[in-house]
């Protein structure tokens, strides 16, 4: 099923083709172009979802054609990529009506997160569904039977059930460095140690910052469905009091 229909306006044919890798791979309906003119005559033709654009092109700067983007098709979200960002152009992009700066290179899942993320924006956002589906990735601020602990850097845990914990991020902490993407987990990690880094939750700028763990921990669970939620929370529920839980642990005494 197709998802959407994305055109990718990029000179580099590493570029293009890696978004059509990696997005057609999701089901959504990819094309490409290689100059400013011909990304615009094909948005006066057909009808697009999202437009990817690289700033500098051949013919005219990607600037432009977002601007010009917004008047052919003001309903066709754009999202601007660049190797050579500037705060300039990032402040100018988000007046122009882009719906994301970035900068490149980008990981696949990153791109993938980009891109869930402007068409979760564009009405797919989680509402009731959300509280339905989801209900149990993620926690109530104020629980009176489990207790929330919040710790620095964002992050929190809290007893669960059964001698196991859940550790966890306040999105609400990381928004002060822009708008979330993803968080990735360190690789191979069995075990938390308290202060030591976990994870890792990534902003639209491609910018890292560490989770540090709270408490020394024998990993038992993670959440696979925590990128899934992610939009949904910043998007609606963040004022809700609803927290997003990473893993699940088994306390370990102080080393």
């Amino acid at each position: 099923m197709e998802k959407g229909r994305i055109l990718v306006l990029d000179d580099d044919p590493i570029v293009t083709l890696s978004c059509k890798r990696i997005l057609g791979a999701e089901g959504y309906s990819i094309s490409t172009v290689e100059k400013g003119e011909e990304a615009l005559n094909k948005l006066a033709k057909e009808d697009f979802d999202l437009l990817i654009s690289d700033v500098r092109l051949p013919d005219i700067n990607g600037m432009e054609v977002l601007k010009e983007s917004r008047i052919v098709k003001p309903k066709t979200d754009v999202v601007i990529i660049t190797g050579y960002p500037t705060l300039e152009d990032a402040k100018e992009s988000t007046r122009l009506g882009a719906s994301e700066y970035i900068e490149k290179p980008f990981t696949p899942d990153f791109m993938l997160n980009v891109a869930k993320k402007v068409f979760d924006t564009r009405g797919w956002i989680l509402r009731q569904a959300f509280i339905d589906e989801f209900r149990d990735y993620v926690v109530p601020v104020k629980d009176s039977k489990n207790p929330v602990i919040f710790y620095k850097e964002g992050t929190w845990a809290r007893p669960y059930r059964e001698g196991l914990w859940e550790i966890g991020c306040d999105l609400r902490y990381w928004m002060l460095s822009g708008n979330l993407m993803y968080v990735e987990f360190i690789k191979n990690l069995d075990r938390f140690v308290a202060g030591k880094t976990f994870a890792r939750i990534y902003s639209s700028s491609g910018k890292g910052s560490e989770l540090l763990s709270p408490m020394n921990g024998e990993l038992k669970e993670v959440n696979k469905k925590a990128n899934d939620v992610m939009c949904a929370l910043i998007k609606d529920h963040l004022s809700e009091g609803w927290l997003l839980w990473l893993a699940r642990v088994l306390p370990l005494s102080d080393q």
